[in-house]
């Protein structure tokens, strides 16, 4: 007869699995301005990081820099991705890198969505974005429905 503690062991890893398996697993690029806002990318994450979230990010953005081939590089992980999101801040209407990345989100086709990075700061969208796309507050409700389709 097997040890209880083991049997039990096996089966707390087993129902861990199926708690894992039942989470959406999105790829993320997550688009933000480097210079300004590279917080609320953190944030994001470490939010979705959380054990009673009902999705995983995989985060696709860059970490480092523009460097000269960086549009090549940004529009090939987009294209691997399932979801844009674009973290909005006091100056993402002046992020040239961010209105490059919701333009080619947009030239491929990917969904994306515009997240108010900070409840307390007028936020603005990044100029590419359409005159429609509506820009979220930053609460779990709305993170869930968005990236994880709720639950």
């Amino acid at each position: 007869m097997a040890h209880p503690l083991f049997v039990g062991g096996l089966l707390m890893a087993g129902v861990g699995l199926l708690l894992e398996e039942e989470k959406k697993v999105k790829k993320v690029f997550i688009s933000f301005d480097y210079d300004n806002d590279e917080f609320l990318r953190t944030a994001l994450v470490g939010q979705a990081n959380n054990p009673d979230t009902p999705f995983a990010i995989i985060d696709k953005s860059l970490r480092e820099p523009f460097a000269t081939d960086w549009k090549a590089r940004v529009k090939a992980r987009i294209q691997k991705t399932d979801l844009v999101v674009v973290m909005c801040g006091a100056r993402t209407h002046t992020a040239t890198g961010v209105a490059a990345e919701v333009q080619m989100a947009q030239e491929l086709g990917k969904p994306y969505f515009l997240l108010k990075g900070y409840s307390e700061r007028n936020c603005t969208k990044p100029t590419t974005a359409y005159a429609s796309d509506k820009m979220y507050s930053w609460t779990w409700d709305n993170l869930k429905a968005l990236v994880g389709g709720g639950r």
